[in-house]
């Protein structure tokens, strides 16, 4: 049986799976991959304060190599849509695109790979899907369950490609071997509010707040080989003050880092402390919280593996693809605590923007980077 990846994303795009709602988009791939000798399971998870969510798991063969794909069917809002040329849930063919919600990110990933499996013999092999429906958001009943539940049942990997849109510019010319990690952290100064004609009869939190800001503003590495240097950004210094005569009582500085390879949460977290502590508090109360839950940071190992996945793309584009750690995070952060895990797919700047798209010929030749890596992975000729 052959599956058209074009034919298959359309479908997949016309189901509105906006975070946490499926909206049929699981059920669609559990009967095209129950249609090429897959066994899928359908899992919900909830709690943790969090929404339930729908996920898949899927696998054919038994013996051999162990091979799992990765990604995710839930989408962003589509927001404004008279931003929008056509309904972002039908897909619009023009000019050699595809637009729709998801096209880029990252419905083609899922489309292309599903189409590969079905032209790798079913002997070959052990192939393996984990797909959840919480990505986008807040990442709590998706992957990271969804791969604790696959170890429980012994359902272990030898490589692991997510198909996120990992290309920059052109297909293929970028695969990601890890990413960054992700910490968000709240730091409040609490003085003692009064009428600025009595600084005297107040505790002023500003200055204190202003050097806390600066002693952030500091290098924070210088980086390592496979990773830039890590970066606070300050997002946000509020005081919520709208009185010009008032000193306000407290005001709170909140930021993100992004890290490399040579921090944990912890590590982290105490640089922070440290910095606040390296300035002078003129009397304040200072508290700081890590916000959520952060994202670790993961560099997984180069091997023969990511050396046939080049050797695929190379054969399918005619050049080999540079490794990066850049850009956001993504659900490989849960897989790579099982395994190694590369993210391959799509060109992705469209994606979350109205009128996302992709090339129609990109779509086709990540089906075949896919299906050609396969039969290299499992040691079989095309």
């Amino acid at each position: 049986m052959t599956i058209d990846p074009q034919t298959l994303l359309e479908r997949l795009i016309a189901c509105p799976s906006v975070t946490p709602e499926a909206a049929g988009a699981l059920d669609l791939l559990a009967r095209e991959l129950e249609a090429i000798g897959f066994a899928v399971t359908q899992l919900r998870f909830d709690g943790d304060g969090s929404y339930p969510v729908d996920n898949l798991f899927a696998i054919r063969g038994s013996g051999g190599r162990r091979l799992l794909f990765a990604g995710h069917t839930d989408v962003v809002p589509p927001g404004d849509l008279g931003n929008w040329t056509s309904d972002p849930f039908v897909a619009r063919e023009a000019e050699g695109r595809l637009y729709g919600r998801g096209a880029a990110d990252m419905k083609s990933g899922i489309a292309a790979f599903v189409a590969a499996a079905a032209a790798i013999p079913d002997d070959a092999g052990t192939v393996m899907l984990a797909i959840t429906n919480d990505e986008e958001a807040d990442a709590i009943n998706g992957t990271e369950k969804l791969m604790a539940w696959a170890q429980a049942q012994q359902h272990r990997f030898d490589f692991a490609i997510v198909g996120e849109p990992s290309s920059a510019a052109t297909l293929g010319d970028s695969i990601k071997i890890g990413r960054r990690g992700s910490l968000s952290g709240t730091i409040t100064v609490t003085g003692s509010q009064g009428h600025v004609a009595y600084p005297d009869k107040a505790n002023n939190p500003l200055p204190t707040l202003a050097r806390i800001v600066t002693a952030l503003d500091t290098d924070i590495d210088t980086g390592t080989a496979h990773f830039p240097a890590s970066n606070l950004e300050v997002t946000s210094i509020d005081v919520g003050n709208a009185i010009s005569n008032v000193i306000p009582a407290a005001g709170t500085i909140r930021f993100n880092i992004r890290y490399n390879d040579l921090w944990t949460p912890d590590t982290l977290a105490e640089w922070v402390r440290g910095r606040i502590a390296s300035v002078d508090h003129g009397g304040a109360t200072v508290s700081f919280a890590v916000v959520g839950v952060p994202s670790r940071s993961f560099l997984s190992p180069l091997s023969d593996d990511v050396d046939t996945l080049s050797d695929a793309i190379a054969d399918v584009t005619g050049h080999r693809p540079e490794f990066s750690t850049g850009g956001g995070t993504s659900d490989a952060r849960f897989i790579a605590q099982y395994g190694p895990v590369v993210e391959c797919g799509l060109v992705g700047p469209s994606m979350h923007k109205a009128d996302e798209h992709i090339a129609i010929a990109d779509l086709i030749g990540l089906t075949e980077i896919y299906r050609a890596f396969m039969l290299r992975f499992f040691g079989r000729t095309a």
